[in-house]
């Protein structure tokens, strides 16, 4: 059933000043879509800021979104005089941050814009659609609801948003309407050549040695039905990448033939161990939510405060069961 946006379009209409944000570590579906609601919002007039309680990954620089996207820093108190904030991309605390102490405490309007199965209860109007592809065709319903013409930056920042959250249109969440979307959103001035060679040809050397790093230390396991990999802290400095260099490379963990699930681990360099999960068939959110995180059923996510080994294990263990049950 289509989302009902009278709620937000009202919302928008009685106030002026908007704060929006993003999950830590922001791919580029949720730069995207912040940015694509930012322009809209911009163009009916309001004042608009964003930031996200993590560094903007340098390959989306061609958005110019190091440009108007602040690094959010306690306690925040340049954003208190915001009217309302919009969460793009997340509806869980634990993905916001330093940010979400600052959102427990504001008093204004909260708004979730999202296509994630997890959520919390942020305490906001929630416009959420598991069944969208990409929270940029949700930004995308939403500006036509505002009635507000979409400008062909907004409309390239929503193509890279729809494309990357369908991996450039190859992912089982790519449908007929995914491809009308992008037939819209091209129409309206979107660059599909220029933005897939700013994302996929023009890697730094550094991201470069990360990846085939990262392939160097693929691993089957489980009668060859699990493949996993990992990044260690001193990797980023040994390539001369960053940690952002990681977004895109636990696709690689179910790109070999048989595998069934994909698991990713990275140590942080604040410490604690990041895991990306993806699937072909068995529901990873499930097993992210174990351990705290969540996201799609095919595709999820989660952080442990623990180190490498203990973090490979537990996960790894419960891949295993979830494995078990499904057969």
């Amino acid at each position: 059933m289509p989302l009902d946006w009278a709620p937000f379009v009202d919302l928008v209409r009685r106030h002026d000043r908007f704060l929006l944000t993003c999950h830590v570590r922001p791919d580029g579906d949720a730069l995207g879509s912040m940015l694509g609601l930012a322009d809209a919002l911009e163009g009916l007039g309001k004042s608009v800021r964003m930031t996200v309680a993590s560094a903007v990954p340098p390959r989306y620089d061609f958005l110019s979104a190091a440009g108007r996207v602040s690094r959010f820093a306690a306690p925040g108190d340049e954003y208190r005089d915001a009217q309302a904030v919009v969460v793009l991309d997340t509806g869980t605390w634990n993905q916001l941050g330093d940010f979400g102490k600052l959102l427990r405490e504001l008093t204004c309007p909260r708004v979730v814009i999202d296509h994630h199965l997890t959520q919390d209860d942020l305490g906001a109007l929630r416009f959420v659609d598991v069944e969208a592809e990409a929270t940029g065709r949700l930004v995308y319903d939403a500006v036509e609801a505002l009635g507000t013409p979409l400008s062909a930056d907004a409309a390239h920042c929503l193509f890279v948003a729809l494309a990357m959250d369908t991996g450039w249109f190859h992912h089982r969440n790519t449908t007929a309407r995914t491809m009308t979307l992008a037939s819209r959103l091209i129409e309206a001035g979107a660059r599909p050549t220029d933005a897939y060679e700013a994302l996929y040809e023009s890697n730094s050397l550094g991201r470069l040695r990360l990846t085939g790093l990262v392939l160097g230390r693929l691993t089957l396991s489980h009668g060859g039905l699990v493949c996993s990999t990992e990044i260690r802290r001193g990797d980023y400095e040994a390539c001369g990448a960053v940690p952002q260099d990681s977004e895109d490379l636990v696709n690689y963990t179910r790109a070999v033939a048989g595998t069934e699930v994909g698991a990713f681990f990275m140590e942080q360099p604040r410490g604690g161990v990041k895991v990306s999960l993806r699937s072909r068939t068995i529901d990873v959110a499930s097993i992210a939510e174990q351990f705290g995180g969540g996201g799609h059923r095919l595709a999820s996510g989660c952080v442990l405060e623990t180190n490498l080994e203990e973090a490979r294990q537990r996960v790894l263990a419960a891949v295993a069961a979830a494995l078990g049950a499904s057969r």
